[in-house]
C-alpha cells in the first residue's frame, strides 16, 4: 500500500513539483534567514573571540563586551590580589578616528594590549610580527581594515603610516580578526600606546583580563573577583551568551528575523496544504477504491502521511543545500554575516515536518469524509 501512495504522488509531476517547490522555498527561507541571524548575533562576541581571556573585569554595570565603562587603574592591582588569580593585565578597548593619508576617514576599534605579555593578541599574524608592536607608532591592522581602506584607494601594507586621532600610526604587522558588530576594523597596538591615540579623560582602562592559578576554574575565579567593590568579572562563556542574550533583548533583531521565518511557515502551509489537498481531491477515486476494498483509516493515513513527509523530506534538503550554497558564497565575501549551527537545520526539519503533517491532516479529513460507494457513481 505504501509503494501504491508512492507512485500515486510521483506520477502526478505537476503537484509533486509545486508541493517540492513550495517547501524547498518555506526550507530556504527559514534556514538563511536563521542563519543570517545566528551571523549577526556572532559578530556581536567579536571582541569576545578575537582577544580570548578567560576572565574579563569591567565595572559592575557593564552587561555586555560591547559596553565600555572606564576603571580606575588601580583596579588591575585590586583584582590582582584576589586569591586564584595568576595575573592579571590592562586592556583598552574603543572606537577612535583615524585619517588617512588622502584626508578620508574611518572610525577602528583601537584595542591596547599589555606590552609585556600581549594578553589578547590577534589569533592569526598573516604578514610581520607582533613583536614589532614595541617599536614606536606601531599597530597592526585586520583584513577588515585592509579591505576598507582598498576600497578608498589605499593600499595597506607593512610601513604604511596613517593617523589616529591626529598620532602617526604605522603598520608593522596584518592579522586576521573576526569581524565585529559594526564593521569596524581591529587595529591593535600596545596599552600604553592606545592611551596616547585615545581622548583624553580621568579613567581610560577598559577592563582587566585575568587567568586563574592551576585548580581554580574560571567560573570560581569570576565569582570571588564580582565579590570586589565597584567591579564585576565574566567567564568568557558567560560574557559570550551575556552579550548575545543583551542584543537580543535590548534590539528588534530578532523580531524582524523572527517574522521573516514566521513568514515561511506560512507560506508553507498554505502552499503545501492548498496543493496537497487538490493532489488528494484528484485522487478520490482511487482513494474510495482502497476504502471499498477494505483498507481502514489507519492504512489510508500512513499512505497520505508518508506522502506528505516525503515531499518534506526532498523539499527540506534542498532548501538547506541551497542555503550552504548561499553560505560558502557570502563567506568568501566576508558579508553579509552567516552562521549555520546544528540546531538551524534540526529547527527547520521540525518545522518542515509540522508543516506536512498539517498538510496531511488537511487531506485525511477529505478522504474521512468519503463515502467508498464513490467508486461505483
Amino acid at each position: 500500500m505504501l509503494r501504491i501512495a508512492l507512485l500515486m504522488l510521483f506520477r502526478d509531476r505537476a503537484k509533486y513539483v509545486m508541493l517540492v517547490v513550495g517547501l524547498t522555498f518555506c526550507s530556504l527561507l527559514m534556514t538563511q534567514q536563521s542563519s543570517v541571524f545566528c551571523g549577526l548575533m556572532l559578530w556581536t562576541t567579536a571582541t569576545v573571540r578575537n582577544i580570548g581571556a578567560k576572565v574579563w573585569v569591567f565595572d559592575a554595570k557593564v552587561e555586555q563586551a560591547n559596553e565600555v565603562i572606564p576603571l580606575r587603574e588601580i583596579e588591575v592591582t585590586r583584582v590582582r590580589g584576589v586569591p586564584g588569580v595568576e595575573w592579571a593585565v590592562p586592556i583598552y578597548i574603543g572606537i577612535e578616528l583615524a585619517r588617512l593619508t588622502d584626508g578620508s576617514f574611518q572610525n577602528v576599534q583601537l584595542v591596547g594590549l599589555d606590552t609585556a605579555t600581549f594578553v589578547g593578541r590577534p589569533m592569526e599574524i598573516t604578514k610581520g610580527r607582533i613583536e614589532d608592536l614595541r617599536l614606536p607608532d606601531a599597530v597592526i591592522i585586520d583584513q577588515v581594515g585592509v579591505e576598507k581602506f582598498r576600497k578608498k584607494g589605499i593600499k595597506i601594507d607593512l610601513g604604511t603610516v596613517f593617523e589616529i586621532n591626529d598620532k602617526t600610526a604605522r603598520v608593522v604587522a596584518l592579522c586576521h580578526a573576526n569581524r565585529s558588530f559594526l564593521g569596524q576594523p581591529y587595529v591593535y597596538t600596545t596599552y600604553d600606546r592606545a592611551l596616547q591615540y585615545a581622548k583624553p579623560q580621568r579613567k581610560q582602562l577598559s577592563c582587566v583580563l585575568a587567568e586563574p592559578k592551576p585548580g581554580v576554574s574560571a567560573i570560581e575565579l569570576s565569582e570571588e573577583i564580582s565579590r570586589l567593590p565597584g567591579l564585576r568579572a565574566y567567564e568568557r562563556d558567560e560574557l559570550f551568551w551575556a552579550t548575545i542574550w543583551w542584543y537580543v533583548k535590548n534590539t528588534g533583531i530578532p523580531i524582524s528575523f523572527g517574522t521573516v521565518v514566521l513568514m515561511g511557515v506560512i507560506v508553507g502551509i498554505a502552499i503545501a496544504g492548498q496543493t496537497f489537498y487538490l493532489f488528494v481531491y484528484d485522487n478520490l477515486r482511487y482513494l474510495a477504491a482502497l476504502k471499498a476494498m477494505g483498507a481502514r483509516m489507519p492504512t489510508l493515513a500512513a499512505m497520505v502521511f508518508l506522502q506528505s513527509l516525503s515531499v518534506g523530506f526532498v523539499g527540506f534538503g534542498l532548501g538547506v543545500g541551497l542555503t550552504s550554497l548561499f553560505g560558502i558564497k557570502v563567506l568568501k565575501v566576508g558579508q553579509p554575516p552567516f552562521f549555520m549551527p546544528w540546531q538551524v537545520p534540526v529547527f527547520v526539519a521540525c518545522v518542515i515536518v509540522v508543516i506536512c503533517c498539517i498538510s496531511a491532516t488537511i487531506g485525511l479529513i477529505k478522504i474521512a469524509r468519503l463515502e467508498p460507494a464513490v467508486v461505483f457513481k
